[in-house]
């Protein structure tokens, strides 16, 4: 079920921002109602995401959730999401794995391709497997935060995605660094023990360094270049 820009843009003003969660629980189950298995969560692990699972688990126990494995990713990463599939054992998770394995895209162009080209690496270990995952859905679900960045600051609750084809609904763009923390320590959520390490934000591990954990910004994703998106969530 497809809606039109201006269907979206009115459903915008029906949820309310003033309750516990902010608007996520509602959008969320709107969401669901609304796109039933047409929808996806495409979840980074990242704090964020540990809060987003367990508020989807809410409103649908079993929804499907993909993870872009992209092969760069940190080991702890990794344990987290076993432990996140201990925890939640009805959820869909699927480790998506792009076209080229690392051996091979070595091969192909180079070692260290995420230096010398970060956004052609990016492009095809994320995004090319996202667009794919992507076709057989009509929405997915990020939880991006309007606080995380200038580019993020204008994202809605639901979004024409152009870059897939897609309605991209975000259900915690109200919430603070705070409100994630205390949501975490609230309901004793498990998280990437590379938050406690200074990590605010957790990519591939080639690409990642500590930022500033005290604001919850993206600091130390691909430090000391301009980039500062994988191409998931470019502006259109």
């Amino acid at each position: 079920m497809k809606l039109t820009y201006g269907s979206w843009v009115e459903q915008e003003d029906v949820f309310q921002i003033d309750g516990p969660s902010k608007g996520a629980v509602e959008v969320l189950k709107w969401a669901y109602e609304t796109y039933k298995e047409e929808l996806i969560y495409a979840c980074s692990f990242g704090v964020e995401g540990i809060v987003m699972i367990d508020l989807i688990t809410q409103v649908n126990p079993e929804a499907k959730v993909v993870f872009l494995d992209t092969g760069f990713h940190f080991k702890e990463t990794y344990e987290l999401i076993e432990e996140v599939q201990e925890r939640y054992p009805q959820l869909d998770i699927e480790l998506k794995k792009p076209l080229l394995t690392v051996n091979e895209q070595k091969e192909q162009y180079g070692d260290r391709l995420w230096e010398s080209h970060p956004d052609q690496c990016c492009h095809m270990r994320k995004v090319l497997p996202l667009r794919e995952t992507l076709s057989n859905a009509t929405a997915w679900l990020s939880g991006l935060r309007r606080e995380q960045s200038a580019s993020r600051r204008s994202t809605n609750f639901i979004n024409k995605d152009d870059t897939f084809e897609s309605i991209k609904v975000c259900p915690l763009i109200h919430w603070s660094w705070d409100d994630i923390w205390d949501y975490v320590e609230a309901h004793q959520l498990p998280y990437n023990n590379l938050h406690d390490q200074g990590y605010p934000s957790i990519g591939c591990a080639p690409c990642t360094l500590p930022g500033d954990m005290a604001t919850g910004t993206r600091t130390g994703r691909w430090a000391n270049q301009t980039k500062t998106e994988c191409g998931l969530h470019n502006r259109n």
